[in-house]
């Protein structure tokens, strides 16, 4: 077993010296923990909950980045933890579990982020490098799940999130390990979710796919290939997505497509296959690499990069940092459903002056 390492998130002491009150804090919306939070999207998703009103806990291999996490929940007057574990042990991930609720209180939200990947073709990959991917982003998910669950059932209440991606639906070249381990995650959450329902069970389980994102990945992911691993664009900043993650966890929802782009790539991918199989290998190889000097952070697949990258990547000047049809998406249902009530009532308000004359 790998081991979880508590830490406290101003100083990087051990959390063991330290006492911390489950008493109700003033402001406090309740208890999320974010996987992989460290950096990229995990990171921009603790901003935003600590930003709602959460204690937060950051779990994630140790690195600067855990730290500084957890750091920047105490600066918006929330609880931050830092806790130093390997999403793909599941007896740690389980332990970890067990200390948030002992240092933060009870686990109202839980969001499944981590990821590790390779950038080759799939001959070129290793067996324990595919391994190691499969292992981190997606067991990773199975036992963050397993350790909610397991705290949440029991209870009664709490909200599960797993982060997906437009991947999840459509496989494309040089990702074999992640795009199968997020088409894993989608089977498995529904699988999840079947037997929650037929038990009655009233914990919310929410998946949110992503587009292409400006995180740090593209620096930091194992690579094979003759050039700087890139997004394929259309490519939106960590925060859009972000934003998205935080509303679900105000207003759940069973699946949430992140822009235009994610929604396009699903529809595609179900009603014309074949067009989307000569698109991908056509296009798939070149639109993953670039030709810029950008920088290279280290290699995170078997230890993590210690330096605090932040949530953004090297692809800023490209990003979009909105996406009106996302916010739109989010919300129609809520709009539709205000817009019948107001229908309805001013109906209802009509056939009364009528009957009264």
């Amino acid at each position: 077993m790998t081991g979880f390492r508590p830490r406290r998130a101003g100083n990087g002491q051990d959390m063991a010296n330290t006492s911390s009150s489950n008493a109700a804090v003033p402001g406090r919306t309740g208890v999320a923990v974010v996987t992989g939070g460290s950096a990229g999207l995990g990171r921009a998703i603790v901003r935003e909950l600590a930003g709602l009103g959460y204690d937060v806990a950051v779990l994630a291999r140790e690195s600067q980045g855990l730290h500084g996490a957890a750091r920047e929940v105490d600066l918006a007057g929330r609880r931050g933890l830092a806790v130093a574990v390997d999403v793909a042990d599941a007896a740690a991930v389980d332990a970890a579990a067990e200390h948030v609720e002992t240092e933060l209180g009870p686990i109202d939200v839980w969001i499944n982020d981590a990821m590790t990947s390779v950038f080759a073709r799939f001959l070129d990959v290793e067996p324990e490098e595919f391994e190691r991917a499969t292992q981190v982003t997606y067991l990773g998910f199975v036992n963050g799940t397993r350790a909610a669950l397991r705290r949440m059932v029991p209870r009664g209440r709490g909200h599960l999130v797993q982060i997906g991606s437009s991947l999840a639906f459509r496989g494309i070249p040089l990702q074999s390990a992640y795009c199968g381990a997020k088409h894993a995650m989608v089977g498995f959450t529904e699988s999840v979710q079947a037997e929650l329902d037929h038990d009655g069970v009233d914990v919310q389980v929410s998946m949110v796919h992503m587009p292409a994102l400006n995180t740090p990945q593209f620096g930091w992911v194992r690579s094979r290939l003759p050039k700087h691993p890139q997004p394929v664009p259309p490519i939106f900043q960590p925060e859009v997505g972000a934003r998205a993650v935080a509303y679900v966890v105000q207003h759940p929802r069973r699946r949430t497509a992140v822009t235009w782009r994610t929604s396009a790539i699903t529809v595609a991918n179900v009603l014309a296959p074949r067009v989307m199989d000569w698109f991908v290998s056509r296009t798939g190889v070149s639109g993953q690499q670039t030709d810029e000097d950008l920088p290279v952070y280290g290699d995170n697949l078997d230890k993590p990069v210690q330096d605090d990258i932040g949530a953004h990547g090297s692809f800023g000047d490209q990003a979009r940092s909105s996406s009106p049809e996302t916010w739109a998406n989010l919300r129609i249902g809520r709009v539709l459903g205000a817009a019948v009530s107001t229908v309805t009532t001013a109906g209802g308000r009509t056939r009364e002056l009528l009957s009264s004359r």
